[in-house]
């Protein structure tokens, strides 16, 4: 069977892997290499605060993983991730085999993304604001006043 490249991102309770957290990432890993799973490329993400408390947690460390393995491991990784009771939220993506290289290298550079958005600089008009004419709201419309006004007689 064909192997398929996936990404997994999952939210550590901090107040349970905060004094071991390699040894929180070990367990994962172990879950993993018994299913088959070949690990790509692994780190911690960040500690953030959650857009809503998830198991009364108002805080989360996002870890993030690529592997890979057989479409028919991901419901008992699945299964096995939902049982750990270290791990608020788990999500695994099927990756597109064109971006596996670019998302892997993504992955390795921890510091690629940051120096990307950084360095970039910010997109342009091509024809500014002189050629376009006054802004007219969301539609583009001037309201009731931009109507052309029918004639009664004619």
């Amino acid at each position: 069977m064909a192997l398929n490249t996936y990404e997994f991102m999952l939210i550590f309770d901090p107040n349970r892997v905060a004094s071991d957290l390699p040894g929180s990432v070990g367990q994962i890993n172990a879950v993993l290499e018994r299913n088959q799973a070949e690990i790509l490329a692994s780190r911690q993400w960040d500690e953030r605060r959650l857009a809503y408390p998830i198991k009364n947690h108002k805080k989360g460390l996002y870890y993030l993983t690529y592997f890979r393995t057989e479409g028919k491991n991901i419901a008992n990784l699945e299964r096995d991730f939902s049982l750990n009771e270290m791990i608020l939220r788990a999500l695994i993506l099927n990756i597109d085999p064109k971006l596996v290289d670019v998302m892997l290298q993504l992955a390795r550079d921890e510091h690629a993304v940051a120096l990307q958005t950084v360095t970039e600089p910010p997109p342009e008009d091509e024809h500014g604001d002189e050629e376009r004419g006054p802004r007219r709201g969301p539609r583009g419309g001037g309201g009731r006043d931009s109507r052309p006004v029918e004639d009664k007689d004619a």
